[in-house]
Protein backbone atom coordinates (compact mmCIF):
# COMPACT_ATOMS: atom_id res chain seq x y z
CA UNK A 1 0.00 0.00 0.00
CA UNK A 2 1.41 3.24 -0.74
CA UNK A 3 1.30 6.86 1.05
CA UNK A 4 2.16 9.78 0.57
CA UNK A 5 3.53 12.36 3.33
CA UNK A 6 4.72 15.97 2.81
CA UNK A 7 6.65 18.47 4.77
CA UNK A 8 6.02 22.14 4.26
CA UNK A 9 8.69 24.83 4.52
CA UNK A 10 8.92 28.52 3.66
CA UNK A 11 11.62 30.46 2.12
CA UNK A 12 11.83 33.97 0.99
CA UNK A 13 13.97 35.44 -2.03
CA UNK A 14 13.93 37.31 -4.99
CA UNK A 15 14.37 37.36 -8.87
CA UNK A 16 13.62 38.63 -12.07
CA UNK A 17 12.48 37.46 -15.07
CA UNK A 18 14.41 38.11 -17.80
CA UNK A 19 15.95 36.19 -20.89
CA UNK A 20 19.07 37.98 -22.31
CA UNK A 21 18.58 36.93 -25.84
CA UNK A 22 15.46 39.17 -25.96
CA UNK A 23 15.43 42.72 -25.99
CA UNK A 24 13.98 44.56 -23.25
CA UNK A 25 10.57 45.37 -24.83
CA UNK A 26 9.87 41.68 -25.03
CA UNK A 27 11.21 40.51 -22.10
CA UNK A 28 8.40 43.59 -20.94
CA UNK A 29 6.09 42.19 -23.15
CA UNK A 30 6.35 38.68 -22.03
CA UNK A 31 7.06 39.15 -18.21
CA UNK A 32 5.91 42.14 -17.34
CA UNK A 33 6.53 43.08 -13.80
CA UNK A 34 7.93 40.61 -12.84
CA UNK A 35 11.21 41.95 -15.44
CA UNK A 36 12.10 44.68 -12.92
CA UNK A 37 15.31 45.28 -13.14
CA UNK A 38 15.29 45.89 -9.29
CA UNK A 39 14.34 42.63 -8.64
CA UNK A 40 11.38 41.85 -7.09
CA UNK A 41 10.47 38.76 -4.13
CA UNK A 42 8.18 36.41 -3.05
CA UNK A 43 7.56 34.24 -0.20
CA UNK A 44 7.80 30.70 -1.29
CA UNK A 45 5.22 27.84 0.54
CA UNK A 46 7.38 24.59 -0.20
CA UNK A 47 5.87 21.37 -0.07
CA UNK A 48 8.30 18.20 -0.32
CA UNK A 49 6.12 14.79 -1.24
CA UNK A 50 7.45 11.35 -0.59
CA UNK A 51 5.39 8.26 -1.74
CA UNK A 52 5.96 5.24 -1.08
CA UNK A 53 5.26 1.94 1.16
CA UNK A 54 5.23 2.44 5.39
CA UNK A 55 8.15 0.43 6.66
CA UNK A 56 7.34 -2.62 8.68
CA UNK A 57 9.37 -1.97 11.90
CA UNK A 58 8.80 1.77 12.38
CA UNK A 59 5.45 2.74 10.51
CA UNK A 60 7.13 5.54 8.23
CA UNK A 61 7.46 6.40 4.60
CA UNK A 62 10.28 8.26 5.51
CA UNK A 63 11.44 9.76 8.70
CA UNK A 64 9.85 13.07 8.86
CA UNK A 65 12.74 14.82 11.23
CA UNK A 66 15.93 13.45 8.94
CA UNK A 67 13.34 15.24 5.71
CA UNK A 68 13.23 18.36 7.82
CA UNK A 69 16.77 18.35 7.98
CA UNK A 70 17.71 17.76 4.45
CA UNK A 71 15.42 20.43 3.05
CA UNK A 72 16.82 23.24 6.23
CA UNK A 73 20.32 21.85 5.03
CA UNK A 74 20.44 21.96 1.08
CA UNK A 75 17.30 24.09 0.26
CA UNK A 76 16.64 26.28 2.78
CA UNK A 77 19.91 27.55 3.70
CA UNK A 78 20.94 28.21 -0.27
CA UNK A 79 17.79 29.10 -0.92
CA UNK A 80 16.31 32.00 1.46
CA UNK A 81 17.01 35.21 1.29
CA UNK A 82 18.85 35.58 -1.75
CA UNK A 83 18.48 36.63 -5.12
CA UNK A 84 18.09 33.76 -6.97
CA UNK A 85 19.59 35.44 -10.46
CA UNK A 86 22.79 36.80 -8.68
CA UNK A 87 23.36 34.21 -5.67
CA UNK A 88 22.85 30.84 -6.59
CA UNK A 89 24.75 29.14 -9.49
CA UNK A 90 21.85 27.14 -11.06
CA UNK A 91 19.80 30.42 -12.34
CA UNK A 92 23.45 32.31 -13.83
CA UNK A 93 21.64 30.66 -17.85
CA UNK A 94 18.34 29.06 -16.25
CA UNK A 95 15.52 31.63 -15.85
CA UNK A 96 14.06 31.57 -12.26
CA UNK A 97 10.51 30.47 -13.11
CA UNK A 98 8.75 28.86 -10.39
CA UNK A 99 8.89 25.60 -12.84
CA UNK A 100 12.72 26.26 -13.08
CA UNK A 101 12.92 26.68 -8.92
CA UNK A 102 10.73 23.42 -8.41
CA UNK A 103 13.23 21.80 -10.77
CA UNK A 104 16.28 22.81 -9.68
CA UNK A 105 15.08 21.65 -5.88
CA UNK A 106 13.90 18.63 -6.93
CA UNK A 107 17.55 17.58 -8.70
CA UNK A 108 18.94 18.92 -5.48
CA UNK A 109 17.03 16.58 -3.21
CA UNK A 110 16.45 13.64 -5.40
CA UNK A 111 20.06 12.40 -4.69
CA UNK A 112 20.02 12.87 -1.13
CA UNK A 113 15.86 10.38 -0.88
CA UNK A 114 15.83 6.80 -1.59
CA UNK A 115 15.23 6.18 -5.09
CA UNK A 116 12.28 3.79 -4.39
CA UNK A 117 10.05 6.61 -3.17
CA UNK A 118 8.23 8.97 -5.49
CA UNK A 119 9.71 12.92 -4.84
CA UNK A 120 7.25 15.59 -5.81
CA UNK A 121 8.05 19.31 -5.73
CA UNK A 122 5.28 21.55 -5.03
CA UNK A 123 6.59 24.84 -4.78
CA UNK A 124 3.70 28.24 -4.31
CA UNK A 125 5.08 31.67 -5.84
CA UNK A 126 1.66 33.02 -4.26
CA UNK A 127 -1.31 31.53 -2.10
CA UNK A 128 -2.85 30.96 -5.74
CA UNK A 129 0.05 30.31 -8.22
CA UNK A 130 1.87 27.12 -7.78
CA UNK A 131 3.77 24.59 -9.57
CA UNK A 132 4.15 20.89 -9.34
CA UNK A 133 7.39 18.90 -10.41
CA UNK A 134 7.18 16.07 -12.22
CA UNK A 135 3.58 16.73 -13.11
Amino acid sequence: MQVSVFRKEHFNAAHRLFNPDWEFKKNEKIFGKCNNKYYHGHNYELIVQLTGTPNPETGFVYDMKILSELIKEHILEKFDHKNLNEELDEFKTLIPTAENISIVIYNILRPLIDQQLDLKIILYETPRNYVQYPA
